[in-house]
This record gives structure tokens, sequence and C-alpha cells, in this order.
């Protein structure tokens, strides 16, 4: 996770910069403009509400070939911010009048995506409330031939439940089944709590309200597990403690004021200049993102959003087309462009060393569990770079995904017999990487399906 010392509202361009630092090589362009379109919206409201309302955000569309990074910032961000962030596909939304997911589901998605947020935030509030009430009703059920009041007077009744407790905190009861009421209605709420109220959600809902109410009560006895019953008690011991109004009102401000949506593959819905279904299809999709990016009001079930601020940043690689075969309408609606340029072997060399989630470290990480000790010469994680640069250059370019798949060759025989190497160190040398990787990087015809 990202670990920051300050929230986003106090960090100054430069600070959100650094922080992405720690993650993502080069694409200073790019982090510069996020880090501007970010900061830009906290700005926003520190200004008087008569020209606050002039002011909307700047879209971003970043243009890249896949793997250089552009997911990633996002991503980052997201993690920076303490705003409703989604990522979508544009591929997965079809015009009106064809099956597939309709564009305003995205905004229905962050509205879903935001009173999460929220309602983790109260509950944080009131987590030791939460989880002492979420302990006793546990235990209730642990011991229902125990009357709970007896405890405070019977010695040996106390005893017992405060073992049982201890047993509970350390995790020895969770796979043990036990009897508990449910209720069907509420468990149906809240389903359509995490739901997006996508058409397929509300499907799913209305079958869940018909099986319920097919029973002469909204109650019904499950077997279940202690750990999930524990997530279902957390579910209804939160619904006691937070105000559900309160929780949707400050949601509903956080998505219109500091929503972030990503929009990738934006590249796929623009047309090739033809006449074909397909082309038609794109266009269609285009038209209907226009509007809910201009700025429109949606319907939710938690209430009408308006979209008029929420930040947009629109990326794809534009292999096949250009910026300008999207409609001009929706083309003017991303003013801020950034360019993210092609790896090179000096950035992959970075990419495995400096990052805090460096893929080196994560091996390292990973095969520790085994007891195996590996180390990364400098001269081999260069010569894994050129290599992982080579097959770029010579095959498709994937970016900086090339880096997973010649590491995973590469360490492949390891990871295999790393359960016999216990207690050992292994040093990953230049000549361990030519001796793995060189031949195969040579062969043009195996690279192609091996890295």
């Amino acid at each position: 996770m990202l670990e920051n010392k300050k929230s986003l509202d106090d960090m100054v361009p430069s600070e959100i910069v650094r922080s992405l630092d720690e993650y993502i090589v080069g694409q200073e362009e790019a982090k510069r403009t996020i880090a501007i379109a970010i900061r830009n919206r906290v700005r926003r409201k520190r200004l008087p509400e008569d020209i606050r309302d002039e002011v909307t955000p700047k879209n971003i569309l970043m243009i890249g070939p896949t793997g250089v990074g552009k997911t990633e910032i996002a991503r980052r961000i997201a993690k920076l911010a303490n705003a409703p962030f989604i990522k979508v596909e544009a591929t997965k939304y079809t015009e009106v009048g064809y099956v597939g997911r309709d564009v305003e589901s995205m905004i229905r998605d962050l509205m879903a995506a935001s009173v999460a947020m929220v309602r983790e935030e109260m509950a944080q509030q009131r987590h030791d409330e939460v989880d002492r009430r979420v302990e006793e009703r546990l235990l209730d059920l642990l011991l229902p031939a125990i009357d709970k009041s007896k405890a405070e007077t019977d010695v040996s009744v106390g005893e017992t439940r405060e073992r049982f407790r201890s047993m509970l905190r350390s995790g020895v009861f969770d796979e043990k089944e036990i009897e508990m009421p449910v209720d069907m209605k509420a468990h149906v709420g809240f389903e359509l709590m995490g739901s997006s109220g996508s058409m397929e959600d509300l499907q799913n809902a209305l079958s869940s309200i018909g099986n319920m109410f097919s029973s002469s009560s909204g109650k019904k006895t499950r077997k279940l597990s202690v750990k999930r019953a524990r997530e279902i008690i957390e579910e209804e011991e939160l619904d006691k403690v937070i105000d559900p109004d309160k929780a949707v009102d400050e949601a509903k401000t956080r998505a219109e004021e500091m929503g972030i949506i990503f929009i990738d593959e934006i590249d796929k819905v623009a047309s090739h200049n033809s006449t074909s279904n397909s082309d038609v299809s794109r266009e269609g999709v285009q038209r209907d993102i226009l509007p809910i990016v201009e700025g429109s009001k949606v319907s939710t079930k938690w209430g009408v959003i308006d979209t008029t601020n929420i930040l947009f940043i629109a990326a794809g690689a534009f292999s096949f087309s250009k910026p300008s075969d999207l409609i001009p309408e929706l083309q003017g609606r991303f003013p801020l462009r950034v360019e993210l340029h092609d790896l090179t072997a000096d950035e992959f060399y970075r990419i495995l060393t400096e990052p805090q989630n460096a893929i080196t470290k994560q091996y390292k990480a990973l095969l520790s569990t085994e007891g195996v000790n590996v180390e990364f010469d400098d001269e081999a994680l260069h010569e894994i770079a050129r290599i992982a640069s080579d097959v770029n250059q010579t095959n498709d370019n994937i970016g900086a995904r090339r880096l997973y798949t010649v590491m995973e060759k590469l360490l492949e025989e390891l990871a295999f017999s790393a359960d016999q190497l216990n207690g050992q160190t292994i040093n990953i040398t230049k000549g361990y990487v030519a001796e793995r990787l060189n031949g195969i990087a040579e062969d043009q015809d195996l690279s192609r399906y091996i890295l």
C-alpha cells in the first residue's frame, strides 16, 4: 500500500509526483499532468462558491503503448486519494439498444465505491464498539446453553466464556460450523448495498427477494462457519451504528465533487473511418459516453448523481487508430493530452531495482517463504533488462509486462525446486541469466511464445 504521511488534500504537486516515483519509473510528463489535475480538485474546493461552480475538471487523455504505466499511474493515484475511484474498460460498454453494459453504470459503480468508502470510514470510528458487539453475539452462538447473565455471578460460567473469547480471537473457531438465524430481508439489503445497480444486480436482487417472500418468515436458520457468521453479524452491527442517510449524503458529495473514473482502452471504441457495423457501434458508445463526461444527471439507487465535476482519465495505446478518430465532441472533453513513451533497457533496470513493489523484491519475498534466500547481482539485473528490451523490439512490445515473463522463465527451475533448497542462498549472476535466457532470446520463434 502507498505510504504517505499527508492526506492528498495537503500534498502539493511535487509531493504527489514523489509519491508516484516510489512505484512508477519514468513518464515524468504524465505524472506531472496527473498531479496538477488532482491538486486542482483540492484548489477548487477552496474557492468561493460563486466561482467554484464555474471551475470544472480538465479531463486527461493518456496515450501510449501497453505496459508503460498508464493504468499503474491511475491505480496509485487511487491509493493516494481519499476519493472514490473506479477503473472501467471502454470495450465493456455498448450503445443503447444493444446487449451489454450501458455507460451510465460507470456512475453507479462510482457511487457504490463511494458508499463503501464512507461506510468503512464510519465503521473505523466505531470500530471498538462494533467489534465488542460482534464478539458477544458470536460467543452467544458458540455457548447457547450458557446464560450470559450468570457469567458475572457464576465463576465457572464466566471462566468458560472468557476461555472461548480467547479462542475466538485467536481464530481457533474460524472454520467451526454454527447455526444462526439470518434475517433474509436484511441479507438481501446487504447484497444490494454492495451491488452497482446494474440490470444483472437488480435481477439477482429480485430473485433473492422472491425466494425470501416465498417462505412464511423473513428469518431462516442457516449453518455457517464462524468466519462467515462474523461477516454477517458485522454487517448487521454496522447498520446499527452507521446513520445510512448521513453515509449516503456524504458518499454522494464525494462522488460528485472528488470522484475519479479511469476509462481504459478508449482507443478500442474509436472508429476507423469506415462504415462497417462495428465502427457504427463504436461511435454509438462514444456518443453515449459524451453526455456523462460533459456533465449530466444519472439516476442511481442512492439518488441522482451530477457528473459535472467528476474527473475522467481516459487511456489507450492507439496502435491502430489515432485520438483524432474519436468523435470531435468527445475529443474536446479531454483537453489535457499526455503521451507516454516506450521503456528503454535503462528504465527496465530501474523498474527492477527502484520501486517499493519491484518484481525482484516480490520474487525474493515469495521464495523466502520456502526458506530460500535469493540475491540478484547488479550485472544480472542489467542483463535481464537488456534481454527484455531486445525481445520487445523483435516481437510485440508489451512494455514492462515483458519483465514478468522474462523473470518467470528465469526463475522457473528455482521456483519448482525451492522446497528442496531450504536454508540456501542462491545468487542470480549474469552467467546464470545467460545460461537460462540468452538462447531463448536469440531465437525469435521461441521468444515469441516463451517470453
